[in-house]
């Protein structure tokens, strides 16, 4: 595994400076710039495959539902691009970025393909099928008959984590969650997370409404949530919190320790996506590893298929892990 000395060096910062980045620490003032090439170092350093280099001619975009700042708040996404931009390197595939910032310059390119990363509104569904019908969605699927997709089933991942804490005897289990809309705004977008924790926690009699709280997913908002969820309860605080991502477990991790409060002898906390970062926190996240770089591997593979010419759409699913450090016992 890299080091905080290893990102440090690459990323030509001190080693302080990466372990505040890492930590999302409120107090450090640096660009948005450093903290973006840290968090990619990490990624790099992370992503231990060496592909194969393949000649090809095709250009294809990435589309991005986020802005650049907005990234670096979820870095689940960024893995995903990255491992995207990786395999387009191995294959020497003309790759051109679009940021939602700047998504209406793709109007102006001859691609062969796009691949979507993100979350998209059915009017900007038919937006991007009016460029190419060659699009691959990487975690959503707007039209599993007709394009392609990339997905995680995250009712599985969640039941990883419920059936852990409830096997470890807890019986008080919060839940600190996001909600997302698209960027239309034309609809909210329901988390299947927070859905399925509601229907699990229910089948086992054990769902308690007040211990859920719902935000959005960033650091900030976990920190925030946590805090709320400490002020309420007080010594009656669950003893383990499904944080909806590794974003807002991080955040919840930095609200318990300002409040003196022990991860994981008095509190629990498990994260889901296995971000870069989260073996560098403190105390080290427990999370459900989601494969982000395969996901992104997968969709550029995926997207070649159909520029090859297969006509049946499909749906895949990439597999996920339950991660123990030492944020849960």
């Amino acid at each position: 595994m890299a080091t905080i000395k290893d990102i440090a060096e690459k990323a030509g910062v001190s080693i302080a400076t990466v372990s505040r980045v890492l930590n999302y620490d409120p107090t450090l003032s640096v660009g948005d710039d450093t903290k973006k090439r840290i968090f990619e170092v990490a990624e790099e350093l992370s992503y231990k495959k060496r592909l194969s280099r393949k000649t090809n001619t095709s250009k294809i975009a990435i589309i991005h539902w986020y802005t650049e700042q907005e990234e670096l708040n979820d870095l689940y996404y960024m893995s995903i691009r990255l491992g995207i931009e990786n395999r387009c390197q191995a294959h020497d595939i003309h790759l051109l970025k679009f940021f939602q910032n700047n998504i209406d310059e793709i109007k102006n390119e001859d691609l062969q393909g796009i691949i979507a990363i993100g979350k998209f509104s059915l009017k900007q569904v038919k937006d991007l099928s009016a460029i190419t019908n060659n699009i691959v969605f990487v975690d959503s699927s707007p039209d599993e008959d007709q394009f392609d997709s990339i997905v995680i089933n995250f009712e599985k991942a969640s039941e990883k984590i419920l059936q852990y804490f409830i096997e470890k005897g807890h019986k008080n289990i919060g839940f600190i969650g996001g909600r997302e809309i698209y960027k239309d705004a034309t609809a909210k977008i329901e988390d299947p997370r927070e859905q399925f924790f509601k229907k699990y926690m229910k089948s086992k009699d054990l769902l308690k409404e007040r211990y859920m709280y719902i935000g959005s997913f960033s650091v900030e908002s976990g920190h925030n949530l946590m805090r709320k969820a400490i002020e309420e309860h007080g010594e009656n605080l669950p003893t383990a919190f499904f944080a909806a991502n590794d974003s807002i477990a991080v955040g919840c991790l930095r609200a318990l320790l300002d409040s003196n409060i022990a991860v994981p002898e008095r509190v629990n906390i498990i994260g889901i996506n296995d971000i870069s970062i989260a073996k560098y926190v403190y105390p080290s996240l427990s999370t459900v590893k989601v494969h982000t770089e395969l996901m992104g591997e997968t969709a550029v593979d995926t997207l070649l298929e159909r520029i090859s010419g297969r006509q049946v759409a499909k749906k895949i699913y990439i597999s996920t892990e339950l991660i123990h450090r030492e944020s849960s016992f």
